[in-house]
C-alpha cells in the first residue's frame, strides 16, 4: 500500500452496510465516499484498486489475552486433547512413538498438549508414561511431558522429571501443578531464538489469516525485546502488547518501560504491556481459589490456592503502578476475583481482571465502580462447561456471566488464552453471543452477550472505521453483526491490513 489503496465497493460493518469506496493512504483512512464515485486522478501517486465484492471492512481484530510463543509451539506438540482418560494418553503416545518417533520428539523429549483431566475415569501417574519409556517399551530412556491444556498443570515420566526438574525427580505421580508445572513448561519451550522465531513467524502469519491485527502476549518470559528482535527481522503481521510477571518487574521498572512504551525501530508494532499476577489456578486443575469446596475434593486444598496473600500482590500491583504499569490480575474463582477486586480498591488503580470465570454476585457491581476490565476468554465456558457443572455444581449460575458485567457496565475484552483455547477472534466471539458449540443446546444463555458487545471487546473498543483512523483493517465476506454463533465460527476473512499494509490476502 505504498502509493495507497482504493477499497471498493464495501460494506462498513456498524454503518448498515451501504456500499462504499475506501480509500487508505500512509497507514490511515483519508477518505469514505458512496461506492464508485471515488476520484483518485491528480494523487502523483498509484494507488492500488481493490474490488471489494461487497465484502463487510471493519477494525482489525485483538485478542487480549495469548501465550504466543506456547501457541507457537503447541501447534506443533502432540495433540492429546481428544483423549478422555490417562490410559487413552498413553496409548495416544505409544501410538506416535511407534510408527513415526523422530518426528513427535522435540529437542530430544516427547511433548504432547491438551490433557483435562476433571472428567477422566482414572487419573494421571508417571508409571503409565514409565512404561512408554522402559526397556522393551516403544522409546527406552526417553523424556515424556504431557502438558494441561489449562497450563496450569503438567504430567511427567521419571526421565522428564530428572531432566527438566530434578527437585521434584522422586515425585509420587508425576502430576505438577501451578508454579512446578509453569517451571517445567518454561524448561520444555527453551528452544534457540532461530527456531522460536519460525514457530513464532508461522503462528502470526495464521494469525493475519484469522482478522487479527494485534495481542497482548503474557508469556511468562518477558518478550519485549524479542518481539522487537523479530519485527526487526520482518516478522512484522502484528501489533503486540508485552506483558511482564513479578519475576521481571525489578528488570522493568530499572529501564524506566511503562504501559505502552514503544520498542525502538518497531514503527509502534510493539509496545510495553501491562504487568500481570498470577493470584489462583485454573479450574481443571482444580486450584482456583473459590469460596466453597470443590465438589467431591477434600484436603487442605478443597477451595483452591492462592499463589500470594493479599498483601504480597498489594504491595507488588502498588509498586508496578507507581512505575507507569497497568496490572492484568489473573483470577478465577470468586474467592481470587474477590480479592483482586480488594487489591484494586486498595492501590486505587484501574487495569483489568484476567479471566473472571466464577464470580460473587456483588462482585459485578464492582468492577464497574472500580473501572476494573474483564479480560474473558468465552471458548472456555464451552470447553469447561461439563467440568464447571461438576465441581463448581449449584455455581454455575455465575460463571462465565458476560451478560452480567456488561449489564453492570463492565467493559469486556475477548481473548483466547492461546493455546488453552485456539487463536480465533471468531470462536471467541462465537461462544460469547451463542453459549454453544457442537450441536449442544446453550449453557446458561442468560449470560450470552449481544453481537455489537462482543464486536467491541474483540477490536480493542472500536465499532466501525471512519476517515482519520488507523488503518487497522479486516475484510470478511458477511456482516458479523449479524451471524449466527456457528458463522462466526466458520467466518471467512478476505483481507487484514495493519498500518494500511496488508498482511493477509485472501483473494
Amino acid at each position: 500500500m505504498s502509493g495507497g489503496t482504493l477499497l471498493r465497493n464495501v460494506r462498513r460493518i456498524g454503518t448498515g452496510g451501504a456500499p462504499a469506496d475506501v480509500l487508505v493512504r500512509e497507514g490511515r483512512i483519508t477518505a469514505v465516499t458512496p461506492a464508485s464515485v471515488s476520484d483518485t486522478a491528480g494523487s502523483g501517486r498509484s494507488v492500488e484498486v481493490v474490488d471489494g465484492d461487497g465484502a463487510w471492512v471493519g477494525p482489525g481484530l485483538w485478542d487480549h489475552h495469548t501465550h504466543f510463543e506456547q501457541w507457537s509451539m503447541v501447534r506443533r506438540r502432540v495433540d492429546v486433547s481428544g483423549a478422555e482418560s490417562a490410559a487413552a494418553v498413553a496409548e495416544v503416545l505409544a501410538d506416535v512413538l511407534r510408527t513415526d518417533p523422530a518426528d513427535a520428539l522435540t529437542g530430544g523429549a516427547l511433548i504432547a498438549y491438551g490433557f483435562r483431566d476433571g472428567m477422566w475415569p482414572d487419573s494421571a501417574h508417571r508409571d503409565l508414561l514409565d512404561h512408554l519409556s522402559r526397556p522393551g517399551g516403544p522409546a527406552p530412556s526417553l523424556p515424556i511431558v504431557v502438558v494441561s491444556g489449562d497450563l496450569h498443570a503438567v504430567w511427567c515420566n521419571g526421565a522428564a522429571l530428572a531432566r527438566f526438574d530434578p527437585a521434584n525427580a522422586a515425585h509420587p505421580t508425576g502430576l505438577l501443578r501451578e508454579q512446578d508445572a509453569f517451571d517445567v513448561s518454561t524448561a520444555i519451550s527453551t528452544v534457540p531464538d532461530s527456531e522460536l522465531d519460525q514457530y513464532v513467524g508461522a503462528a502470526v502469519d495464521a494469525a493475519s489469516a484469522r482478522g487479527l491485527v494485534g495481542v497482548v502476549d503474557l508469556e511468562m518470559r518477558f518478550g519485549f525485546d524479542r518481539w522487537a528482535r523479530r519485527v526487526h527481522g520482518g516478522i512484522d503481521g502484528l501489533r503486540v502488547r508485552s506483558g511482564a510477571y513479578p519475576t521481571d518487574l525489578d528488570a522493568v521498572v530499572d529501564r524506566g518501560l511503562r504501559t505502552g512504551d514503544v520498542a525502538p525501530g518497531t514503527h509502534g508494532l510493539v509496545r510495553m504491556g501491562p504487568f500481570k499476577v498470577i493470584t489462583d489456578g485454573s479450574l481443571n486443575t482444580r486450584t482456583a481459589a473459590v469460596d466453597d469446596p470443590y465438589d467431591g475434593v477434600h484436603g487442605d486444598h478443597a477451595r483452591g490456592v492462592l499463589a500470594f496473600p493479599e498483601d504480597q500482590v498489594v504491595a507488588m500491583v502498588r509498586r508496578a503502578v507507581a512505575a507507569g504499569l497497568t496490572p492484568a490480575v489473573h483470577a478465577i474463582g470468586d474467592r481470587a476475583n474477590s480479592l483482586a477486586l480488594d487489591v484494586f480498591e486498595q492501590v486505587g488503580t484501574r487495569g483489568s481482571i484476567e479471566h473472571a470465570q466464577l464470580l460473587r454476585p456483588e462482585d459485578v457491581a464492582r468492577f464497574a465502580r472500580l473501572g476494573v476490565d474483564a479480560s474473558v476468554q468465552p471458548e472456555h465456558a464451552m470447553d469447561d462447561r461439563d467440568v464447571a457443572d461438576r465441581y463448581w455444581a449449584g455455581r454455575t449460575d455465575r460463571a462465565f456471566a458476560f451478560a452480567d458485567l456488561a449489564r453492570a457496565g463492565v467493559r469486556l475484552r475477548l481473548g483466547s488464552d492461546a493455546p488453552v483455547a485456539p487463536l480465533d477472534p471468531w470462536v471467541s466471539m462465537a461462544a460469547a453471543v451463542g453459549r454453544d458449540r457442537d450441536g449442544r443446546e446453550a449453557w446458561h444463555p442468560e449470560q450470552r452477550i449481544d453481537r455489537l458487545t462482543a464486536w467491541r471487546a474483540s477490536t480493542d473498543g472500536r465499532a466501525t472505521i471512519a476517515v482519520g483512523d488507523v488503518a487497522d483493517l479486516v475484510l470478511v465476506e458477511r456482516d458479523p453483526l449479524a451471524a449466527s454463533s456457528d458463522e462466526l465460527r466458520a467466518m471467512r476473512v478476505v483481507g487484514t491490513a495493519v498500518d494500511g499494509r496488508w498482511t493477509y490476502r485472501g483473494w
